[in-house]
């Protein structure tokens, strides 16, 4: 999990300090002491100055003031503690507003000073009030703590859960407030993140790594809310299996996998598209209407699609509307390093990506050749760490051994479930946000520099995915 960390007033004692200069300095200017107890604020009509003495005066002491900060009573332990159970600190600061002639390093300086660990410092303009939230969304965090009520309402507004940290000039709101660091950890840890609303695109007889990611994704409910099974198309001409028999074969193959883990699959499976745009297809069906569906209802679903993009495509042509609400992830082609894009899951219908493509619906890529790729494993480490622990472990273990259409292996890429763990724990890869290229004739990239972004996945940490899914798995 995720936690946003301002600084002023939530780890350091900003407004305290900020309100001893003012009264030092107004003992050489007006020797009045505080004249409104119910001003705005310190800097609103609290003392007896004019505006130019009080925009001056914070002008020209307002870094002094900051550097010298102190902690909050608790937060430093509270922050680590919190480190050490797993959650990842974010400290989200407003110091990029012009108040500062460094604000940078000035903050780097101070958390090392004070001993603050973190996992990552971003700096945003305080006096934007949707630049923090912008900021969450972006990196996918769960709380942001903060004590400017007009900032949490934005983020509030954009479904991020919020704490405010009390302060003598944030009372009249309903948000969620915290006193000290104590009330901040124990909302923490009451805290139930809400679950993502996926669908899963696949095409599950084609290759055992379709089961794989299906029983991953099942066995990690904890994260995923399972809105849709959804069967996507695939064909062998060399062992005469046409696109519309694979669906019964993949519909068959769901249903054994979820009655391994007793899930239930009432009104969860659909039959999907049974030839591909690139050869004229252009029907709906139950895949595609509850795709739209689904999207529609939600506010956000995450289409995870391991095969053929068709029903993906189809969708989008079918209700456009549906691109402001998905966003989709998807195994295909290869990664921007190879000369063409024939790989299974992208040659198979050509005419589905570039729809994908052109609806500018948010997008992430996982290239199967130079990233995939390398989520290689063997008959021996599955026997090893799966190997007797239920009968579905056995099962997809001698799938792997032998998945009936690329004959016996002891060694085989699992693809699939690079989609899944991708959805689990973004810090497992690395991405960058690419202007989504043009397809050429020879299904190759061609760069652009102006279209809409798209993000592509340049590294998977192997290890890491692969101890989820052996633990997963193995319970």
């Amino acid at each position: 999990m995720k936690i946003a960390v301002d600084i002023d007033n939530v780890l350091s004692n900003f407004n305290e300090m900020l309100l001893k200069a003012f009264l030092k300095h107004d003992k050489k200017l007006r020797n009045k002491g505080i004249i409104n107890k119910n001003a705005d604020y310190i800097t609103r009509g609290m003392f007896d100055w004019t505006k130019e003495e009080t925009d001056d005066f914070y002008k020209n002491n307002i870094e002094d003031i900051v550097k010298n900060l102190d902690v909050i009573d608790g937060a430093k332990e509270c922050i680590d503690k919190l480190r050490e159970e797993g959650y990842k600190i974010y400290i989200v600061t407003g110091r990029d507003n012009g108040e500062y002639k460094d604000s940078k390093s000035m903050t780097e300086v101070w958390l090392k000073e004070n001993n603050i660990n973190y996992d990552k410092l971003i700096f945003t303009n305080a006096y934007d009030d949707y630049a923090k939230a912008g900021v969450c969304l972006d990196n996918d965090i769960n709380i942001i703590i903060d004590d400017s009520v007009r900032i949490l309402k934005a983020c509030a507004k954009n479904k991020i859960t919020t704490i405010l940290k009390d302060t003598p000039y944030n009372k009249d709101c309903n948000i969620t407030r915290a006193h000290n660091w104590k009330e901040i950890y124990e909302f923490i840890k009451k805290y139930k993140k809400p679950l993502t609303n996926v669908i899963l695109d696949t095409d599950t007889s084609n290759e055992c790594d379709d089961s794989f990611a299906l029983a991953y994704m099942l066995k990690s409910q904890d994260r995923f809310k399972v809105n849709a099974i959804t069967i996507a198309p695939f064909s062998h001409l060399s062992h005469h299996v046409t696109a519309k028999e694979s669906q019964n074969l993949s519909y068959n193959e769901v249903i054994k996998i979820c009655n391994y883990l007793n899930f239930d699959t009432t009104n969860k499976v659909f039959k999907g598209s049974t030839n591909y745009i690139s050869n004229g297809y252009d029907k709906t069906n139950d895949a595609v209407n509850k795709i739209i569906e689904i999207a529609l209802k939600n506010d956000k679903t995450y289409i995870m699609a391991i095969g053929a993009l068709t029903n993906v495509a189809l969708a989008i042509k079918k209700e456009p509307k549906i691109t402001d609400k998905i966003e989709v992830v998807w195994l295909g082609g290869h990664s921007l390093l190879q000369n063409n894009n024939l790989e299974y899951n992208f040659k198979q219908d050509i005419d589905a990506v570039k729809i994908i493509f052109k609806s500018k619906v948010k997008l992430t890529i996982i290239p199967c050749k130079n990233v995939a790729s390398n989520l290689r494993t063997s008959i021996y480490e599955l026997n090893h760490y799966l190997r007797n622990k239920s009968d579905l472990c056995n099962y997809l273990i001698d799938r792997f051994y032998n998945d009936g259409y690329h004959e016996v292996q002891e060694r085989r890429v699992i693809w699939d479930i690079s989609v899944i763990a991708y959805m689990i724990n973004k810090e497992w890869f690395t991405s960058e946000d690419i202007s989504c290229p043009n397809i050429k004739e020879d299904t190759s990239y061609e760069l652009t520099y102006n279209n809409h972004k798209i993000t592509m996945i340049n590294y998977i940490d192997v290890d890491k995915v692969y101890k989820d899914l052996f633990k997963k798995l193995g319970e």
